[in-house]
Order: C-alpha cells, then sequence, then structure tokens
C-alpha cells in the first residue's frame, strides 16, 4: 500500500534509509531532509510504502509542469528485509499508474545509479527502458562520483495493467 508520508513516519523511514543496502545509494538520512520531503518545501510527494501495516519503504515524485517538457520523476528506497521481493516494481508499477491515469502524465524518468542493476531490472518490469548513461551524474556516499541510467517510460508503455 502507498500513503502519505507523514511526520510520524520520519524516524521509522531514517531508520531504514540509515541501512547500509539503502544508505549506499541514498546517502545518511537527516531529519530535516525528511521533514522537507513531509512539508512538501523539497518539491517532492513522499509515499510511504506499507506490507501488512508496516512501513518498509519510501517513494516519491515530482513533477515538471512546464507543458514543454510536462513529465514526473520517481525515486524509491525499500527496506533491506523486503528487497528483492517483487516489492519495488510494484510499488513502481502502482505509482506509475497513478502519475498516468490520475495524474495525465504521458512520460516518467526514472534514474538509478548505473551499477544498480537489481533496481534496474525492477523499473524494466514496469516498462522503463534505458535513455542514456549519465557520466558522473551523482556523488554517492565516500565522495566518489557515480554514473547514473537515465530511464524512461511512456504511457502506453507501462506493463502489467490490470
Amino acid at each position: 500500500m502507498l500513503r502519505p508520508l507523514t511526520t510520524d513516519d520520519i524516524p521509522a523511514v531514517a531508520a531504514i534509509q540509515a541501512q547500509p543496502g539503502v544508505s549506499k545509494w541514498w546517502g545518511e538520512p537527516t531529519e530535516e531532509d525528511l521533514r522537507e520531503k513531509v512539508d512538501g518545501t523539497e518539491g517532492v510527494v513522499p509515499l510511504a510504502i506499507e506490507v501488512d501495516g508496516e512501513l518498509v519503504g519510501l517513494i516519491e515524485y515530482h513533477e515538471e509542469e512546464d507543458p514543454m517538457y510536462r513529465h514526473a520523476g520517481i525515486d524509491l528506497f525499500l527496506s533491506e528485509h523486503v528487497q528483492g521481493q517483487g516489492l519495488g516494481t510494484d510499488a513502481v508499477r502502482t505509482l506509475a499508474r497513478h502519475l498516468i491515469h490520475d495524474r495525465g502524465h504521458h512520460r516518467l524518468t526514472i534514474d538509478p545509479a548505473a551499477d544498480n542493476l537489481p533496481a534496474i531490472r525492477a523499473y524494466e518490469k514496469v516498462g522503463f527502458r534505458p535513455v542514456g548513461l549519465m557520466r558522473r551524474y551523482e556523488r554517492l556516499p565516500g565522495g566518489d562520483w557515480h554514473d547514473g541510467l537515465l530511464m524512461d517510460l511512456l504511457a502506453d508503455e507501462l506493463r502489467g495493467e490490470r
């Protein structure tokens, strides 16, 4: 289930983001960053990912509203103990449906680290396709620059429509 992230969720989300398998890609969390997500000052819409009432991750989106470039972007992380179970694919597909059908987007983007193969495979299952390698795209924990993979999905390419 996806639901709006609240300030009460911040400690649980921070604990998930601090896990080595998550912070490797996202960096160390700060309460201030998470509060900015919740109150909307960071420019994203954050959603909690829940399974059987347990908060297991965060998924968020941002929207480009300029009519010439209108699209939405997605990002997410999951707790280590639920990774590899298809929850990321399901969460991305669920949010993609919302962004396409309810928010009217014709194109979505996602930009995993180029060496995050499990994430890339999960996004491909939804229908995202590689667009190109963004060299030295992001500075991950440790200070080194890493490549990112820009992927996109057009509305008619969404897989798993019911």
